[in-house]
């Protein structure tokens, strides 16, 4: 099932975000890897503000794509968009809690979901990453820094 995630939205369900914007960007995209990892499930997400450099526009890491805002726009109007040209509307997950686009895509028959909801489902798996990480190893892991390590090597 594939969910279409509004990033920032998502993001400012964390408190302090705003204080790193990088920094919470790569973390989300990191908590959404693990999400598609125990999930099976397809992400797109979509990002305001101008594209980083270690994820830049298009970019798939660890099967999530990664899109920003279009040039003198907002993720919203990308996020309307790609629901406007799917030819699978009723089969996709849009990820906000912006009421003018749940709106948008409760109109298009898009379903939806809270970004507070999501953002439940990610520490989930979280602790599920962990939880099998942790038994396969048969000791503790530290998951961020094996993260860290491998990312460079898998984009």
């Amino acid at each position: 099932m594939p969910y279409l995630i509004d990033g920032n939205n998502v993001m400012a369900q964390t408190v302090g975000w705003h204080r790193d914007k990088v920094g919470a960007r790569k973390g989300l995209i990191r908590d959404l890897a693990r999400f598609v990892a125990a999930h099976r499930g397809r992400v797109q997400v979509v990002f305001d503000g101008v594209p980083d450099e270690e994820f830049p526009e298009g970019t798939k890491y660890r099967s999530v794509h990664i899109l920003y805002a279009r040039h003198g726009s907002d993720a919203d109007s990308r996020i309307k968009e790609m629901i406007g040209k799917s030819s699978y509307k009723r089969d996709i997950i849009m990820v906000s809690s912006d009421r003018e686009l749940v709106s948008f895509a409760n109109r298009h028959g898009t379903r939806v979901m809270t970004s507070g909801r999501f953002r439940k489902m990610l520490e989930e798996a979280k602790t599920t990453s962990r939880s099998k990480s942790e038994a396969d190893l048969g000791e503790h892991v530290n998951i961020e820094e094996w993260l860290e390590y491998f990312s460079e090597t898998e984009r």
